[in-house]
């Protein structure tokens, strides 16, 4: 059975617990810098993870912003960079990657444009997007495939239906 199948009303208070701490225990922003911020794609990355995005980029936590994502007609990473330069992020410092079809397609696939375009060696630190739901998925899925050398700060975007409170 996976998590998004049970229901509230046949969970006891002690596996709410057990699962709000699967999903959400040491999942807070470290505040460090990073070479990249990795933005996973969504039907709504627009209103929710690319708005925290830019901020975490115009505070300066980091250079470059990696769009991710690419289920739709039009590709999620290719509307969430629009979306990041109508907020003010220089187009030259978004990397989109457009052909991924979920989580594990993401981070592969991402690791390749990564790789083309700032070389894996040069990066040491990921800050990772997505929603409080997802980025335990997220952050063990980078684990998984990407090099062991790379360390990351999950910043997870404040949505309305995936917080620790109310999922």
């Amino acid at each position: 059975m996976k998590l998004s199948e049970l229901s509230m009303n046949h969970i006891s208070i002690a596996n709410r617990d057990l699962i709000n701490r699967i999903l959400f225990d040491g999942v807070n922003d470290d505040g460090k810098p990073g070479d990249l911020i990795f933005v996973f794609g969504s039907l709504s990355a627009n209103k929710y993870r690319v708005p925290h995005a830019v901020d975490l980029y115009k505070s300066g936590r980091s250079p470059k912003l990696l769009m991710s994502g690419g289920a739709l007609e039009e590709p999620e990473a290719i509307s969430m960079r629009k979306k990041a330069i109508e907020f003010g992020v220089p187009e030259q410092d978004i990397i989109v990657e457009a052909h991924s079809k979920n989580t594990v397609d993401n981070v592969l696939r991402s690791k390749e444009v990564i790789d083309e375009y700032l070389g894996l060696q040069n990066i040491r630190r990921i800050l990772v997007v997505t929603t409080f739901y997802h980025i335990r998925r997220c952050y063990l899925t980078l684990k998984t495939f990407m090099p062991e050398h790379i360390e990351y700060s999950l910043c997870p975007a404040q949505d309305n239906n995936t917080r620790p409170n109310n999922w």
